[in-house]
């Protein structure tokens, strides 16, 4: 509820609706129900150790605890996307310097929010600020032009930039169309490695300076990167919604929206991460042929952050009552 209420996109209030409709709770109460089983299984080998009789299946819980920490583990990386698409999707402005990228967050933001000047390292410092495109919260970050330099304070702030393409989920790339193509490559040769794993494309700057000849030359060399390339000018408001179409579609907001189950709570996601150790420990467990109490206890322990979610919480009681219910076991 709490979500619905501070969403301040469209996209951040179906994810929150979607959750308000039950669907991460229900993920949750198949976990429990699953941990239950093996809490069960475990504990009544407890109670009949002299006899020495297994209840527990070994390879059936290991396969029980493969299958609920894969569940767990994609609840929780669900977290990165979802806590984006709440906040505010960052997506880092980079590129050397004066190829336009603080008119380009000008351009972007339809405001005055970057000072733009002919003169290189003018931007020392990350800007940010956010703006909605087709109902997505997007967090756009202007960074300091990458470029080798004698002066601290610009070094500091390339230090920054790249700090902010780590932080990214979205990179856009803006080079100058008018400048030679070797340099161009030469840009793209030492800086890709910084924006590996991340959404990233190309924006070719300033073509209304340009020809179509050297149009179709900067686009191919972008080919050779394996990236999309877009043909813009922030100066002369050139292409602008194509620039917005393809944020929307490398947002993954469609993803997130038709994938199951997205989590966008951080006290959420760190309950998780906590029940995916001890879930972890309890595989560690059962492959060292651990006891049963020990394992018992790494299970109490995930049921535990489970519970810690939704407010539940397996008691001893619930436990002997699955077990009288499931077993032939006198009362």
């Amino acid at each position: 509820v709490a979500d619905v209420i501070s969403s301040n996109s469209s996209a951040a209030h179906r994810l929150a609706m979607k959750q308000l409709r039950g669907g991460f709770a229900q993920e949750l109460s198949m976990l429990r129900d699953k941990l239950l089983k093996f809490v069960s299984l475990i504990e009544l080998e407890l109670d009949f150790s002299e006899e020495d009789v297994e209840f527990a299946d070994r390879k059936d819980l290991r396969d029980l605890s493969d299958e609920i920490e894969r569940k767990i583990h994609t609840l929780a990386d669900s977290f990165h996307y979802g806590n984006a698409i709440k906040n505010g999707i960052p997506v880092a402005i980079v590129g050397e310097t004066n190829v336009g990228k603080s008119t380009l967050l000008n351009w972007l933001l339809n405001e005055d929010r970057a000072i733009v000047s002919d003169v290189h390292g003018t931007t020392r410092d990350v800007i940010e600020d956010t703006m909605q495109v087709n109902g997505v919260l997007f967090r756009f970050i202007d960074t300091a032009g990458i470029r080798k330099t004698s002066d601290k304070v610009e070094a500091l702030g390339i230090e920054r930039t790249f700090k902010k393409i780590d932080e990214a989920r979205i990179v856009m790339v803006v080079l100058d169309g008018t400048e030679e193509s070797e340099k161009n490559k030469l840009f793209l040769t030492q800086n890709q490695s910084f924006w590996e794993g991340k959404e990233v494309f190309v924006l070719l700057n300033k073509i209304d300076l340009i020809d179509e000849a050297k149009r179709a030359e900067l686009k191919a060399l972008v080919a050779e990167y394996k990236l999309t390339a877009l043909a813009i000018s922030a100066k002369k408001d050139i292409n602008k919604e194509a620039v917005m179409q393809e944020l929307t579609r490398r947002s993954g907001v469609d993803k997130a929206e038709t994938e199951g189950v997205v989590v966008t709570n951080l006290r959420h996601y760190e309950a998780l991460k906590n029940a995916l150790s001890a879930i972890e420990r309890v595989r560690e467990g059962l492959a060292a042929n651990l006891s049963g109490d020990l394992l018992s206890r790494d299970i109490r322990d995930c049921l535990f952050f489970l519970g810690d979610i939704t407010g539940g919480e397996i008691t001893n009681d619930e436990v002997l009552g699955n077990i009288f219910k499931n077993f032939c076991i006198g009362k």
